[in-house]
């Protein structure tokens, strides 16, 4: 299921507090300044750091370049 608009519109990252990358495919709220992927379990986004798992290089050109990735917060 996916992100309702209005929340991707106010999500933003936990400890840097910038916007997020949503790929919806990959069910993943994606920080590329700090390559940490947040879980998105059903339409529920778990924004926990001690969830956040780290992203390698390849995974990290992955998700930058995804086709449904969309910015979450303001600057959307």
């Amino acid at each position: 299921m996916a992100l309702d608009q209005l929340l991707i519109d106010v999500l933003e990252d936990p400890i840097d507090h910038g916007s997020l990358l949503y790929v919806a495919s990959k069910s993943v709220l994606y920080n590329p300044r700090r390559k940490v992927a947040y879980e998105v379990r059903g339409a529920i986004p778990v924004l926990l750091p001690d969830e956040a798992r780290d992203v390698d290089e390849a995974e990290h050109d992955a998700l930058t370049s995804a086709s449904d990735a969309v910015t979450t917060g303001s600057t959307n």
